[in-house]
């Protein structure tokens, strides 16, 4: 049974110390990056398959993390246990897939039937080891060689340091991915539809209301005020947009125009009362900062407007709110 040792060190110093060598073990691996980074990299990038990553143990925990990491961020990529490959989970691994297997010490035996499986159907086979000599490494097609450096922890067998540095190892190729494909924050909200973050990522597009002019709160220069008013309340969004000849949008009459001009209002047309050159927002406008424009100017929605200037939709701040974009 394990006992309290009062002689050791404070949890804070404990705490300190380990973050810090930690730390300067990442900036010495950033230093000595391996050799065959770009062209494991590349290897990626060419396959028409996916990305298997595969490890056991706590290599096993950092490789489910680096597979979710790939997976959305445009690699598509899974992970496969060493374990249950050899009963039946091969049949996962194709000919135009990549694996990319995980162990520190470069002999785990539970990856043996991976690694032959790849051999045998020529897949290629990225290795991330601390041995550059291990069988592991050696069969590999691009060798990632974590420095050889101790752990952290107070007897230096607990998987500390070399789990951190694998860990960035996966960050740093997922990065390197997303960058040499292009991705794109819509991109990322493509595999992120759920959740905060989704919500932000979503653009004008997604939760604009609009399919047709007919659906929008939509007035001509020369429409009475009576009737502008009949289309403010018929549409809900508290505003009205005005409109020239080619259906361009030169003007919005919101609650407040309304007020401002109480004095005759009936007796005018739109194009007296509208603001003219309206805030508008494209279909890819992100949701969030469609929304920071409405907080910033105090409206409560905007026009969503083509390349010509054409409304094509309209939305509200209640859209985003419900959407979760705060």
């Amino acid at each position: 049974m394990l006992t309290v040792n009062p002689n050791t060190s404070s949890s804070a110093e404990v705490g300190r110390r380990t973050i810090r060598l930690e730390a300067e073990s990442l900036m010495a691996f950033a230093d000595a990056l391996p050799a065959d980074f770009p062209a494991a990299v590349d290897l990626v990038l060419k396959t028409s398959g996916r990305l298997i990553v595969s490890g056991m143990g706590k290599s096993g925990h950092i490789g489910r993390k680096m597979a979710a990491t790939f997976a959305s961020t445009g690699t598509p990529s899974f992970f496969v246990h060493p374990a249950e490959a050899s009963h039946g989970d091969l049949g996962m691994v194709t000919p135009d897939d990549v694996c990319l297997l995980i162990s520190n010490s470069g002999e785990t035996t539970e990856l043996g039937d991976l690694i032959a499986h790849c051999s045998r159907f020529s897949i290629p086979m990225i290795s991330i080891s601390k041995r550059p000599e291990s069988t592991l490494m050696r069969a590999a097609t691009m060798r990632l060689t974590l420095p050889d450096l101790p752990e952290v922890c107070a007897i230096g067998m607990a998987p500390t340091t070399s789990t951190t540095l694998t860990l960035a190892l996966g960050d740093a190729l997922a990065v390197a991915l997303m960058e040499q494909r292009s991705f794109l924050p819509e991109h990322f909200q493509t595999y992120h539809p759920g959740g905060k973050l989704g919500a932000r990522l979503a653009n004008a597009a997604q939760l604009m209301h609009g399919n047709g002019t007919e659906a929008l709160p939509l007035v001509d220069d020369a429409t009475s005020m009576a009737d502008v008013i009949l289309v403010m309340t018929s549409h809900g969004f508290g505003v009205a947009g005005v409109t020239d000849e080619a259906g361009c949008l030169t003007g919005v009459i919101s609650d407040g125009d309304l007020r401002r001009n109480m004095v005759g209002l009936l007796d005018q047309k739109a194009v007296d009362v509208a603001t003219p050159n309206p805030i508008t927002i494209s279909k890819e406008t992100l949701a969030a900062e469609a929304l920071a424009i409405m907080n910033k100017n105090k409206i409560g929605a905007l026009f969503v407007v083509d390349d010509e200037k054409k409304p094509v939709g309209i939305l509200h701040v209640h859209d985003c709110l419900r959407a979760g974009v705060a």
